[in-house]
């Protein structure tokens, strides 16, 4: 197939794919398409930046473009997503598709004040994308009725598990009527992932894009091996002699994006943090002046590798490698977009030379070395034979002994003190771990 009215769609829905630039449809939208519109259940493994929204998108709105029910507009379209930003960008492709058709459709999220969501929802919907949390949030309030959906979307599904929402997951599919039309789409396939396709999905057609695919000839992937400390100081040289004015830089954490953002604000350089503990309001502007150029680098944690969708970032930087290998394929499919050319840097420090072997296992190929830059270090190269996976980090404090002392309850000058408070002090340690765990399950739900 070389276009888009081969694959069935409707003429105000070729109109909409016209005005967007698109010409041949991607792997996933000509496969995924047909069997949507004729009915059957999907199930899609790709990542971002491979065209799966309009994959699902298009055929919604045709389905539901056949035939509207007379009276109040009803939610017959539900669409979840693990983030806000993912969520609100799926909102915006069903806008811009849905330009010559009359369908009402509306994204909410946590974060933001309901009321304006609610008021939304009172004038009646078609099509309602969602983010878990604030969606069953709504149910409970008696805001939203999904006992009228046809078409149910489960998108970034391993990045929903991840975010610790397989419980509301399940909740939603036991409100949604038995009778309708499925879709899932999940960037990798673990059992966990599987075991819940099957528990709602229906005979469905499997759409496979290999992470080979994802990572194509566009993206010009170089790797550099240097010391810790000299991150920073390579990030900085290569923003200003390659005149960065789209850039994406992913970190491993939060508190990581923030210090750099002060750090490159510090050298000259506008930039932005966006990441899970930012305030809706913080992300949102941060992303829209990433997009209108105003914020020429974004510093970002996985939670963004998924969703933003800018057509002009020429660059992303691996400062941290991810430690899951997945991620790496997310990151970099930020650049190369809508037919352009971009360029993915990977900082591989010493400690991480075994999340690069885990890489590139994963892509099937390994990634080309620049060596050129002043700060390379040899010591970060990957030892012959080194399996996937962080290596031990020869400056990290030593447990062993530590540990040693601790299951010897603290024997020595003052062993009997240490046990007769050891009921006392096991019952606050055991406290204090449900109260991180607590607050780590709170920080992971991201809407």
């Amino acid at each position: 197939m070389t276009d888009f009215e081969a694959l069935g769609l409707s003429k105000p829905l070729l109109r909409a794919v016209a005005a967007e630039g698109y010409t041949t449809p991607t792997p996933v939208q000509e496969q995924a398409i047909p069997p949507l519109l004729a009915g059957r259940d999907v199930l899609g493994v790709a990542q971002t930046g491979t065209g799966k929204t309009a994959a699902f998108a298009l055929p919604v709105l045709q389905i539901m473009s056949r035939n509207r029910p007379q009276g109040k507009r009803k939610i017959r379209a539900l669409v979840l997503s693990p983030t806000r930003e993912l969520a609100a960008q799926i909102d915006e492709r069903f806008h811009a598709y849905s330009e010559h058709l009359d369908i009402r459709h509306k994204v909410i999220f946590g974060g933001v004040n309901q009321n304006p969501q609610v008021r939304a929802l009172q004038k009646g919907l078609d099509i309602l994308v969602a983010t878990p949390g604030r969606l069953l949030d709504l149910i409970n309030q008696g805001h939203i009725d999904i006992t009228h959906v046809e078409f149910f979307v489960l998108d970034e599904a391993d990045r929903m598990l991840d975010m610790g929402f397989i419980h509301d997951i399940k909740k939603v599919l036991k409100l949604l009527p038995k009778k309708r039309q499925n879709l899932l789409f999940s960037a990798t396939m673990p059992s966990s992932i599987a075991n819940l396709a099957g528990s709602f999905l229906h005979n469905a057609i499997k759409v496979d894009i290999t992470p080979e695919e994802v990572t194509v000839d566009r993206i010009d992937q170089k790797i550099m091996f240097l010391r810790k400390a000299d991150k920073r100081r390579l990030l900085v040289k290569i923003i200003k002699q390659e005149r960065v004015e789209c850039g994406i830089v992913f970190t491993r954490t939060k508190h990581g994006a923030n210090r750099l953002v002060k750090q490159l604000d510090q050298s000259g350089i506008s930039a932005a943090a966006i990441h899970g503990n930012k305030s809706q309001g913080a992300r949102t502007k941060a992303l829209a002046g990433f997009k209108n150029g105003s914020i020429p680098i974004l510093v970002a944690t996985d939670i963004a590798s998924r969703g933003i969708d800018v057509d002009g970032v020429t660059h992303v930087f691996n400062y941290d490698l991810p430690n899951e290998p997945e991620s790496y394929v997310h990151r970099i499919g930020r650049t190369a977009r809508a037919g352009k050319t971009g360029v993915a840097y990977g900082f591989c420090d010493d400690t991480e030379s075994g999340y690069l072997v885990g890489i590139q296992r994963l892509i099937g190929k390994e990634i080309p070395v620049d060596s050129s830059h002043e700060f390379h270090f040899i010591g970060a190269i990957p030892k012959p034979g080194q399996k996937p996976g962080k290596i031990k980090d020869p400056n990290a404090p030593k447990k062993k002994q530590r540990n040693r002392n601790r299951s010897r309850g603290g024997q020595g000058r003052h062993g009997g003190q240490q046990r007769k408070g050891q009921s006392g002090s096991n019952q606050g340690g055991n406290n204090r771990s449900r109260n991180r765990n607590r607050s780590r399950n709170h920080r992971q739900r991201d809407d």
